[in-house]
Parts: C-alpha cells; structure tokens; sequence
C-alpha cells in the first residue's frame, strides 16, 4: 500500500504531466482539428467566411446561433485566445478552409495580459500577420474594431480603455492603408466611459444578445462589400 507521501508524488507528478501536455498546446490547435477534418468540400458558389477570435467570436454562435444558421459562417474562436496565439492557428483555422473573407476580432485579452505582457505594436504585428498570410491565399481580409472595455473582470484596475482606442486607431489605418474592410463596432456600442454598457454586456465585455444584435447589421454590410469587390 502506497503511502501519503508517495500518493502526494503520483498526484503532483500527474498534474506536472497535465500541464505540460497543455503547455504543448499553448495555441489551441487541436480545438477545432476534428470539426476542420469535418467541414463539407467548398462548392463552387459558395461564399465561405471564417469568423476568427476569441471568446466574444465564440459567444456568439453560442448565444446568436439563427444568425450562423443557414449560412456559410465558419466561426473559430476560442476563449481567452490572444494574437500570437490566433497567429499560430490561422491557417490550419482559416486558410486551409478556403473561405473567401475572414472576420479578425482580437486586441482585448492580449490587453488584459492573457498571455503575458504585449503592447499596442505587438498586438499589430500579429494582426498584419494574418491579414498578410490572408491577403497572400486570396481571402479577403475584414478587421474589427476591438470591442470597448472599461474594465476586465479577471483583471481589474488595467484601464484597458484608451489602450483600445489606440488598436482601433491603428487598425483602421492599417485597413486604410491595405485596402481591408474596417467594422467599427467600438463607436457603436461604446457608452460614455468608453466601455461596454450593461445592455450590451452584462459583464462589461462579452456582448449580450442585445450586444450581438447590434455588430450584426455592420459585419454582414462588410461581408457583402467584401464578396462585391
């Protein structure tokens, strides 16, 4: 029979191994592996989109699912998912699906700090490194505003606000500059602090349906000017 000092060493040494399989996978790459193999071959009129993101991207399928129903809406988010992790996952999540658009919605948690320090010129550079491996398979590229945030749940006191309205400032330059859609759900949804209100996101950060309803109407213009040009 096995002692408690030995059970406590098989216990910590099982967790070690859990986490390092975990740290194997920092980006997340087998989330979606089975549901890529699964996706049905492209037809020749179809217009695919990959919504690329994080937990907001994800919300939505969970909390709108009428708006992808029926529709040639990919989404591949993952919750709490930063830049550079989005950046490692981008073509086997959207690339090697051939969509003719993807919609990026990302910045907030690299802001937040998920995955350690990164500044406003960090963030970007991941987001030009997609839209540059986008742009080079022939996908159109649509950019989003981050969404406003006056504070994190998870971590607050980051006055993430005047950070994301430094990203969208630069984004949409970038977009500007490119010839990429830009979607302005910020100037939308943003109350006067600069945040998300209580209507559009109970927690201050992820939308409510309410929330959803209104990046709705001005992601699909964007799809359609993205499918017209």
């Amino acid at each position: 029979m096995k002692s408690v000092y030995q059970l406590s060493i098989v216990l910590m040494l099982s967790l070690l191994g859990l986490t390092k399989l975990h740290s194997q996978d920092w980006a997340d790459l087998n989330r979606f592996k089975e549901a890529n193999n699964n996706l049905p071959e492209i037809s020749d009129n179809e217009n695919r989109i990959v919504f690329m993101g994080n937990s907001i991207t994800i919300g939505w399928l969970n909390s709108r699912p009428e708006f992808f129903k029926g529709k040639p809406y990919v989404n591949r988010g993952i919750s709490g998912q930063t830049t550079p992790q989005m950046l490692i996952r981008f073509r086997q999540d959207v690339i090697d699906l051939n969509p003719k658009a993807v919609v990026l919605l990302a910045g907030t948690n690299d802001i937040a700090g998920n995955t350690g320090p990164s500044t406003i010129a960090m963030i970007m550079d991941n987001i030009k490194g997609m839209a540059e491996i986008a742009t080079s398979n022939d996908i159109k590229v649509i950019l989003t505003s981050t969404l406003p945030a006056y504070d994190y749940p998870w971590k607050p006191g980051l006055e993430p606000a005047e950070k994301i309205i430094a990203l969208n400032k630069l984004i949409k330059e970038y977009c500007d500059d490119k010839g990429h859609i830009y979607v302005d759900y910020f100037s939308a949804m943003a109350d006067e602090k600069n945040g998300l209100p209580k209507k559009y996101a109970e927690d201050g950060v992820h939308p409510t349906v309410e929330g959803y309803k209104i990046m709705e109407p001005l992601v699909e213009a964007a799809i359609e000017q993205a499918l017209t040009n």
